[in-house]
């Protein structure tokens, strides 16, 4: 038996593994859903036979997002979490390379290396910005485009004439728009214009189930049917569509606590504005060397790397975690003066 030698080449994905008091480093929600939504949700396992597959295209999931966004079903794709969409798009397109802008979502780099697609980077300008005409020149040749919009690690919001620019050229688009309820800002409604756009989105952030495991894409009818024809067959369980289908009929607390984690952030900001990125984002990226002096004090963020070498991703908590946050990183910033 032999590993192949890509695999090898591969480090695995980690996370701070221990304890933690507080837990700012993986950008989900600080809520819980209430028993009342739990319940809800148990009632309709209730009613399903747990011997028995799932529907083979999430079909039930699928119509309950497309009424959320009058669309069709045939313009939805669920999947076990976004990114086993994504590792499907990389590979669904003709063309000879992935285009990604990093600093951004490591997956896309990750599924594109995977299956032996060589990875083309555009990266960001300075404050973290598309440059769509750079873009659109190396479009031609690509099988798809990876913008994130919120992005990730960064939190800024991709402008929407850098974003056409790229479209204009044809090539299938992915827009990830994993953050955007924290935005107020999404540009699904382009699907209509633009048959290469697929937009990315996911329940793990503001619809807080990331231990459910549902995203979804909105895209034509043609790209889903392709799609479709090469997905696992029964990949997402009837707990995650009973829990999307629930979720989608109380947007209203969704965005009750979209607009307190928003509240949050910002204040968060307005602490350190100074060490501080704008974010549209549920997190903030912090110029500051922090990472090691959180975890001592039982805080943990996402140490970033690269380009961002120096920063902390730190995610908007509840708000005892940011008064633990704001105390400790003021503590940090006393100590660093000393020193």
């Amino acid at each position: 038996m032999r590993v192949r030698e890509l695999v090898k080449s591969f480090e695995p994905y980690r996370v701070e593994e221990g304890d933690y008091p507080v837990r700012l480093d993986k950008n989900e929600s600080p809520y819980d859903l209430p028993n009342w939504v739990k319940e809800e949700i148990f009632e309709e396992l209730r009613e399903l036979s747990f011997n028995r597959y799932p529907h083979i295209t999430s079909m039930p999931a699928r119509e309950a997002i497309a009424d959320f966004y009058g669309l069709s079903p045939e313009n939805v794709a669920v999947g076990n979490g976004g990114d086993e969409l994504i590792s499907y798009l990389v590979r669904l397109f003709e063309g000879g390379y992935v285009v990604t802008t990093p600093p951004t979502f490591s997956m896309y780099y990750f599924y594109a290396k995977l299956n032996g697609i060589p990875v083309l980077e555009v990266p960001l300008r300075e404050d973290f910005t598309i440059d769509g005409d750079a873009i659109a020149e190396k479009a031609g040749n690509a099988s798809v485009v990876f913008i994130a919009s919120p992005n990730n690690p960064t939190g800024n919001l991709q402008p929407e004439e850098e974003i056409v620019k790229v479209l204009d050229t044809g090539t299938a688009m992915v827009l990830d728009e994993a953050y955007a309820e924290f935005a107020g800002k999404t540009l699904w409604r382009l699907i209509e214009e633009y048959p290469n756009l697929i937009v990315l989105r996911t329940f793990s952030k503001a619809f807080s189930l990331a231990g459910v495991r549902a995203g979804y894409l909105l895209a034509n009818g043609e790209i889903v049917d392709a799609l479709y024809r090469v997905k696992s067959p029964f990949s997402v369980g009837i707990m995650t569509t009973a829990a999307v289908k629930v979720v989608l009929r109380h947007y209203d607390l969704v965005e009750r606590r979209v607009a307190k984690i928003i509240e949050e952030r910002e204040r968060i900001r307005r602490v350190f504005r100074e060490f501080t990125y704008p974010s549209d984002a549920n997190f903030l990226l912090m110029r500051l060397n922090a990472y090691e002096f959180l975890l001592g004090k039982g805080i943990a963020v996402r140490k970033l790397a690269g380009r961002l070498d120096g920063h902390i991703r730190v995610t908007v908590g509840r708000k005892w975690e940011n008064r633990k946050l704001i105390e400790a990183l003021r503590e940090f910033l006393e100590v660093r003066e000393c020193g």
